[in-house]
């Protein structure tokens, strides 16, 4: 057997065995829609974001990700970023959406910590204090000069996870390693193809988000083939793997680590 059969068997073993893995924690985790309406999937509060009110005085930055509505959440994550500066009350909330209206970049659309139509989200980013205080205004920077804010595309990109990318690698303090079924993240432009990986340091070289390798500090070393990521976390020992984004060590970036 030729060594292109054998990596194509593996890698075709890889796939069924992580959507395998995907569907299952979907089905008892309660994710898939089974009839019900997006209308009224839930999209309450999770509770997982520290009260603003409480904590007046402290800066927080958080960036969670969740499965997508429907089928496409068997395969791949929507992300936000939350912050609010020292002395405020309130979050505001940031991400890119692809439907009801002509700016892809939404500002509150939803609650800082809610369900996405359904799905539980991760937190992957909690910085707070001095640190948080310093990166909000280079984090709004970085909103504004999002270069596909018109612009949405499922596959490759650009969308909501090119987004939250392109905060990484403009204030790469965040530490963010976006999993890797966070389609969109590897998308660049033919005119760009090599440049900084969703973390803000290390290499990263991609065709449109379809072909291409990226190797990070907090990513490690990642394969993308068709938008389909496989890889080696080496920093929080894990395997980067299609559908389910992590298996190993479970990890969220903060002033700690």
């Amino acid at each position: 057997m030729s060594y292109f059969k054998v990596f194509i068997i593996g890698f075709l073993s890889i796939l069924l065995l992580s959507f395998g893995q995907s569907l299952a924690k979907a089905t008892l985790g309660g994710e898939l829609p089974s009839g019900q309406d997006w209308r009224t999937a839930r999209r309450d509060s999770t509770g997982m974001a520290p009260d603003p009110a409480q904590l007046r005085d402290t800066a927080i930055v958080q960036i969670y990700a969740a499965h997508t509505y429907g089928w496409r959440g068997l395969v791949a994550v929507h992300p936000w970023i939350i912050f609010k500066p020292a002395g405020a009350t309130q979050y505001s909330r940031y991400e890119v959406i692809g439907w009801g209206g002509i700016d892809a970049v939404r500002h509150n659309y939803t609650i800082p910590d809610g369900y996405w139509f359904g799905a539980r989200p991760t937190l992957l980013v909690d910085h707070r204090g001095a640190r948080a205080e310093a990166m909000i205004p280079r984090i709004e920077a970085a909103i504004g000069s999002y270069p596909y804010g018109k612009t949405y595309r499922s596959w490759p990109g650009p969308n909501s996870n090119t987004f939250l990318a392109h905060i990484g690698r403009e204030v790469p303090e965040l530490k963010l390693d976006l999993p890797a079924n966070a389609i969109g993240k590897d998308y660049r432009p033919l005119t760009h193809p090599i440049g900084l990986p969703p973390s803000g340091k290390g290499l990263q070289v991609s065709l449109l988000g379809v072909l291409g390798f990226t190797l990070g500090v907090e990513e490690g070393v990642e394969v993308n083939i068709l938008g389909i990521n496989l890889g080696v976390d080496i920093k929080s020992p894990a395997l980067r793997l299609p559908f389910i984004g992590r298996l190993g060590y479970a990890k969220v970036a903060g002033d700690d680590n």
